[in-house]
């Protein structure tokens, strides 16, 4: 059972979605508005968060900010109205992990839920080999990305889509392999979000590993000394 808060201001579309997520086993409950639910997390961490950009008291895309700097573990979803390139882009910049524009399906919705907390989760069996590129240690049972200076901070997108990149140093991986390993083999949205993270992991990893752009086909990560990752 994972806990889902749902910061929606219309109450048909907010109670409806708490009341689905219930009858799926959550532990869901609707903030009308950012106030709230920024308050709500501090009493209570969010495993993920549905979030409307059309609040009447916050802007969207500041509050998605100001939720990942809350709750920096949380998988943040937005469901909006907005159906613009820019917008997707600027919220996925603002720490959304995922955008669904509405009228959305039910039934999808219930899958992207149940996609990204499989994703979230840790692995629950242990024992996973830690990926070594550099000086990086990837660490995938505990989920944690660390260099001889300390652990670096990154979102769940993010560490999955570096795993993705760090398991074959070297190789070259295309933009459709990865949308379909690290968001989800329905993903229809625009693959500009695949660009917005690669270009997240390079702020946050700076020169201890390169992610080269290959054009028109995807990405490759290597160790910039050259060595082999294991």
């Amino acid at each position: 059972m994972a806990r889902i808060v749902v910061i929606e201001d219309d109450p048909a579309i907010g109670s409806r979605l708490v009341a689905t997520l219930r009858v799926l086993g959550h532990d869901s409950q609707w903030c009308p508005d950012g106030a709230s639910a920024l308050a709500g997390i501090e009493q209570q961490p969010a495993d993920l968060l549905l979030v409307d950009l059309g609040l009447p008291d916050i802007d969207g895309f500041d509050l998605c900010r100001r939720l990942r700097e809350r709750a920096s573990d949380a998988v943040l979803v937005v469901l909006t109205a907005r159906t613009g390139e820019m917008d997707v882009i600027q919220a996925l910049e603002c720490g959304a992990d995922d955008y669904l524009t509405k009228p959305f399906r039910l039934a999808e919705l219930q899958a992207r839920v149940a996609a990204h907390l499989r994703r979230a989760a840790p692995h629950a069996n242990g024992g996973v080999p830690a990926l070594r590129v550099g000086a990086l240690v990837i660490d995938r049972s505990a989920r944690r990305c660390t260099t001889p200076t300390g652990e670096v901070e990154l979102r769940p997108r993010e560490f999955d889509l570096l795993v993705r990149l760090a398991a074959h140093p070297g190789q070259a991986v295309s933009r459709e392999d990865l949308m379909s390993d690290v968001w989800d083999e329905n993903w229809f949205g625009p693959t500009k979000t695949l660009d917005v993270h690669v270009a997240a992991l390079r702020r946050k990893l700076g020169d201890l590993v390169r992610i080269t752009t290959l054009r028109q086909f995807g990405y490759r990560l290597e160790d910039p000394t050259g060595r082999p990752g294991t």
